[in-house]
């Protein structure tokens, strides 16, 4: 009964979307969602990941996560936010830099943890220096199932990563390289294999789409270090 309980509670919805990763962004400290979630999606949120939530746009966009990326470290934010949008985020973080990158889908784009970043082949060297010195990573370009969008193709915590099952083992073995850390397969919301989409997760803990199963669950939970 105590699992199922944690199952239900781990499960959230942001503006009645499973693909809570598409719509916010977290680190240790800070989540930054849309302004209009509700607060019950809010306070269940706080909970499962110990963080304070700030409420933002991205360029007036609701697409939180998919225009940001950020670790400890730092906050990167596609050049399309606003400058009061900026300014909140700043005030969060230990830095904040918009990206003057032709692809605006950071979070898509960008898959971080404290100590290393992969990101889309086609980013160029000048984003990369930036990436570099406002996350504070190693960083180098790649693919996660053949895909560029390693943001939404994986999720990673200074623990482990989760990516899309599809990933070949020449991906898994650039991963585990640039990560130093276990590579293990799953999905998210019955059966994506976007696993960014739906997931977000720290130190202190993880949130799931409510579409998410309980075999899902049980990956996401050992794959990214919280058992």
């Amino acid at each position: 009964m105590s699992e199922y309980r944690t199952e239900v509670r781990a499960r959230v919805d942001i503006n009645g979307s499973p693909l809570i990763g598409v719509f916010a962004r977290c680190n240790d400290n800070t989540l930054i969602v849309p302004v209009g979630v509700s607060e019950r999606s809010v306070a269940r949120l706080e909970e499962l990941l110990g963080v304070e939530v700030i409420h933002s746009l991205v360029g007036g966009s609701s697409v939180v996560g998919c225009l940001l990326q950020m670790n400890n470290n730092g906050a990167l934010a596609s050049h399309q936010i606003f400058r009061e949008e900026l300014a909140l985020i700043e005030k969060h973080v230990k830095r904040a830099t918009r990206l003057m990158e032709r692809m605006t889908a950071l979070g898509n784009i960008i898959l971080a943890n404290d100590t290393a970043a992969i990101v889309h082949p086609e980013i160029s060297d000048r984003s990369i220096k930036t990436i570099r010195e406002t996350l504070k990573v190693d960083v180098r370009r790649g693919t996660i199932a053949g895909v560029g969008t390693v943001g939404m193709a994986g999720v990673a915590t200074e623990k482990g990563l989760l990516v899309s099952p599809e990933i070949t083992d020449h991906e898994i073995g650039l991963l585990e390289d640039l990560f130093n850390l276990p590579v293990e397969l799953g999905t998210i919301n019955f059966g994506s294999p976007l696993v960014g989409s739906g997931i977000l997760a720290n130190s202190h803990g993880y949130a799931v789409g409510s579409e998410t199963t309980g075999h899902e669950l049980g990956r996401v939970e050992d794959a990214l270090g919280y058992l």
